[in-house]
């Protein structure tokens, strides 16, 4: 069972003030900021964390990594992917039906690079 993702930052306090914006769209919250991470999730509850890598070396991102959000509806990938851009995140992939029907998702990049995915399926 998986418990969590995490993403590195090269500039926690840069992330911190993305993720709040883009992730308050599929209503979560930040709900831990300790030395060097924060954590995101709902019910107080963490399942997704940003922090600056412990070996001290730059954050870099994954070549066929990406995170996956789920959201309640189309008009919410909707706005998550315009917050991302709005954050100063980039495109990676509009909004819109795709893989099978009643799928409808984007996909974005964060400050640091990381690729993003929110998607609905009803």
């Amino acid at each position: 069972m998986l418990l969590g993702a995490t993403l590195g930052t090269n500039n926690l306090t840069a992330a911190g003030q993305f993720y709040d914006q883009v992730l308050a769209e599929i209503g979560m919250l930040r709900t831990m900021t300790i030395e060097g991470e924060i954590g995101y999730g709902s019910n107080g509850e963490s399942c997704f964390w940003v922090l600056l890598p412990f070996n001290g070396e730059p954050a870099t991102y994954g070549n066929g990594t990406q995170i996956t959000f789920q959201a309640s509806t189309n008009a919410q990938v909707n706005m998550f992917y315009k917050a991302v851009l709005s954050a100063g995140g980039k495109d990676e992939g509009s909004p819109g039906f795709r893989y099978r029907e009643n799928y409808y998702g984007a996909y974005c990049r964060d400050l640091d690079g990381n690729k993003l995915h929110i998607m609905h399926e009803s």
